[in-house]
C-alpha cells in the first residue's frame, strides 16, 4: 500500500472499481439497496452532523442560497433513499451494445460500454451529491472519490462511512467509495492531478470552482456550468401559462442551477401581462432588477444593468427586459447565457421550433419551466451533474454519461 495516505485512497478506490466492473446487476442493485436502507437507518446520525455543518456555515455567513442546498433533513434523506432505489430500477449500462455489425470477412465488430473506472467529483456545500453520484458511478461500474468540501465535511463523513459498510454488508468492495475531505484544498488540487489514479473528473458549485477545476486538472474533466437561465415570453404567450412557468422557475427553488434568472418579455406580452407577472414575482419576495421600459411600466424594480444579464443571482432576485421581437430575445441569451437551460412560452409553432433550433444551450425547452433540467425528473434516477460542454455529455448526465465504451472484435482466424 502506498505510503502516501492520500495515493493510498485513491490506489484503494482503484483496485475495488475493478471489481465492479465485472459484477453483476444483481450485486450492483444489492449494493444500491443496502445503500437505501442504511440511509433510512442513519437519518438521525447524518441530521446530527449535518447540524454542525449548518452551524458553521451560518457562522461563516456563507448565504440562504448554499444553507439551503447544505441542509439534509429526515426528508430530504427519505429523498435520497428513493432515488437510490429509483437508479435500482434503471437499466444496467454496462455491456449494452452501442451498434455493430458484421463484415464482409465474417469478423463481427460490437461497440459496448464500459465503465470509466474511478470517477473523480469536486463539489461545494451539496452533501446529497454524495449519494447522486456513489449511486450512479456504482450502477455503471465505477468507483467514487469525493471531495465534498469543507461546508458539508461532517455531513460527507458520515455519508461515506454509511455507504461503505453498507456496499461492504453485502460483500462487495465498500472501498470503491472514497472521500478526501480530511485532506481539504491541497486534497482537492492532488486530485485535478491524480492522473493515472482518477479516469474523470467532474466539478459541481460556482463558476470559480469550475472554472480553476476546468483549467488545472490534467485529469479528463467533464465541465458543468452555472445557470445564467433565460424564460422568454413570447408576444403570442397564455397569460395564465406565463406566469405559472416564469413564477415557478424562479421561486421554487432559486439557490440551485435551474432556477431562472432573467425574464424577456415580447413588448407585445409586456402590453398584456408584465404588470401581473412583475406582481406576482414581487409578491413573492423577488427582487427585480430592469430595463428602462421595464421599470416605466412596473413599480418597485430597480436599474439593471449588464452585471444584473452576466449573474448566476441563486437566490431571490431577477433581471427583466422588453425585447421588440424573438430575434433581440435569443441575441441577449446568446450573449449572456451559460449554456445551460433556456425556454420560450409561446403558442406560435413557429416561434417554438425557431427558439428550439436557435438557442444553443444544453436544454431548450418550449412551454415548460426550466425547473425541469434534472436527472431525477429526466428519468435518470438522479444525476451526477448538468453539462454544459459538448465533449462526450450534455445535459443531465446519468449513468449512460459515466460510461465509455470499447470494440468488441470476434472473429475465426482471418488475416489481412
Amino acid at each position: 500500500m502506498n505510503a502516501d495516505p492520500f495515493l493510498a485512497k485513491l490506489e484503494r478506490a482503484r483496485v475495488a472499481a475493478k471489481t465492479f466492473a465485472t459484477i453483476t446487476t444483481g450485486q450492483k442493485n444489492a449494493a444500491l439497496e443496502a445503500i437505501a436502507v442504511a440511509l433510512e437507518s442513519g437519518i438521525d446520525a447524518v441530521v446530527e452532523a449535518n447540524a454542525l455543518d449548518l452551524e458553521r456555515g451560518r457562522a461563516n455567513q456563507i448565504g440562504d442560497g448554499l444553507l439551503d442546498r447544505l441542509t439534509l433533513d429526515e426528508a430530504r434523506l427519505r429523498s435520497l433513499a428513493a432515488a437510490v432505489r429509483d437508479v435500482i430500477a434503471l437499466p444496467d449500462p454496462i455491456g449494452q451494445v452501442v451498434r455493430g455489425s458484421t463484415l464482409a470477412n465474417g469478423i463481427t465488430i460490437n461497440q459496448v460500454r464500459v465503465p470509466f473506472g474511478v470517477v473523480g467529483a469536486i463539489y461545494e456545500a451539496r452533501p446529497n451529491v454524495t449519494v447522486d453520484i456513489v449511486a450512479l458511478a456504482l450502477k455503471s461500474g465505477n468507483g467514487a472519490v469525493l471531495r465534498g468540501g469543507s461546508a458539508a465535511e461532517q455531513s460527507n463523513a458520515v455519508l461515506v462511512s454509511l455507504i461503505q459498510n453498507a456496499i461492504s454488508s453485502v460483500g462487495l468492495e465498500g472501498d470503491a467509495v472514497q472521500t478526501i475531505d480530511e485532506f481539504g484544498r491541497e486534497g482537492a488540487s492532488r486530485l485535478m492531478r491524480a492522473r493515472g489514479y482518477v479516469d474523470v473528473l467532474i466539478p459541481r458549485g460556482s463558476a470559480g470552482l469550475i472554472s480553476t477545476v476546468v483549467q488545472e486538472s490534467t485529469v479528463p474533466v467533464i465541465e458543468t456550468g452555472s445557470g445564467i437561465v433565460h424564460v422568454y415570453v413570447d408576444a403570442t404567450a397564455d397569460e395564465e401559462m406565463a406566469v405559472g412557468i416564469v413564477k415557478n422557475a424562479k421561486t421554487h427553488r432559486p439557490s440551485v442551477c435551474n432556477a431562472a434568472e432573467t425574464l424577456l418579455v415580447h413588448r407585445d406580452a409586456a402590453d398584456r401581462m408584465l404588470p401581473r407577472l412583475a406582481g406576482e414575482l414581487l409578491s413573492a419576495g423577488v427582487e427585480l432588477s430592469g430595463d428602462d421600459a421595464t421599470r416605466a411600466a412596473v413599480d418597485g424594480v430597480a436599474v439593471a444593468d449588464d452585471t444584473t444579464w452576466a449573474t448566476e443571482h441563486l437566490a431571490m432576485a431577477m433581471g427583466v427586459r422588453i425585447v421588440d421581437s424573438i430575434d433581440e430575445a435569443i441575441a441577449h441569451i446568446e450573449r449572456y447565457s451559460t449554456r445551460h437551460t433556456e425556454s420560450i412560452v409561446t403558442q406560435d409553432y413557429g416561434n417554438a421550433e425557431r427558439f428550439l433550433a436557435e438557442v444553443d444551450s444544453a436544454v431548450v425547452m418550449v412551454n415548460a419551466s426550466t425547473r425541469f433540467t434534472d436527472g431525477g425528473e429526466f428519468g435518470f434516477g438522479a444525476e451526477v451533474g448538468i453539462s454544459t460542454q459538448k465533449l462526450h455529455a450534455r445535459g443531465p448526465m446519468g449513468l449512460a454519461e459515466l460510461t465509455s465504451t470499447k470494440w468488441l472484435v470476434r472473429g475465426a482466424g482471418q488475416i489481412r
